[in-house]
């Protein structure tokens, strides 16, 4: 899967922004390279055809937070994410926190969770 690689709020914004005229769905994905679970889900899920498939009219955004720097932790602390894995889900440029994932999840899962996501 392609992701849109991200590092500020800045850059969110303008991703969430450009998705709200276009009334598309955005999930943002929290990852560093120290996670093993971001490890996981990338490979298992991200890499699953049928995923990959399902996402098609999605924008998938990716926040790369492994420097831990001021900037990374400024994106994480305005969701209130400890660290990753998150992955949010944004609908007319509002975050749908009862759609969040946090922690590990499989492919099936994980395509049972986008069907919620409208």
């Amino acid at each position: 899967m392609q992701f849109k690689k991200i590092k500020s709020i800045d850059d969110l914004d303008q991703v969430l922004a450009k998705a709200q005229k276009d009334n598309q769905v955005v999930m943002l994905d929290f990852y560093a390279d120290w996670c093993v679970s971001c490890k996981v889900i990338e490979r298992i899920v991200f890499g699953n055809n049928d995923v990959i498939n399902r996402m098609k009219n999605v924008i998938a955004v990716q926040a790369d937070v492994t420097k831990n720097d001021a900037t990374d932790k400024a994106l994480m602390a305005k969701f209130n994410i400890i660290g990753p894995p998150g992955i949010l889900f944004f609908k007319a440029g509002i975050e749908h926190r009862s759609q969040r994932i946090v922690g590990e999840i499989n492919a099936q899962e994980f395509l049972e969770h986008l069907n919620k996501v409208k």
